[in-house]
């Protein structure tokens, strides 16, 4: 049972790290296209669509290496770690 616990955290952990770099991305481009509308007055709400969406891509391309190496150490902790219940 404390070994599924552990296996839970680690994963939730995991999840966390992975899902940061797209999410920090698309709340900075969020916060500057915002600030760039109240500065402009131009309120189009499709305004910030595309450029958090090229943000998040940019970003899951930039961060794809370590956080692809994460997940695989993650994963093949898992199968090494792996035993069955009694």
């Amino acid at each position: 049972m404390e070994q599924l616990i552990a296996l839970s955290k680690e994963a939730i952990f995991v999840i966390i790290i992975a899902s940061m770099p797209a999410i920090a991305a698309s709340l900075i481009v969020g916060i500057l296209v915002a600030l760039f509308s109240a500065t402009t007055q131009i309120q189009e709400q499709t305004l910030s669509f595309a450029p958090k969406m090229i943000a998040v891509y940019l970003a899951l391309i930039a961060f794809a290496a370590p956080l692809g190496k994460m997940i695989l150490e993650f994963s093949r902790s898992c199968f090494l770690n792996f035993t069955l219940l009694p």
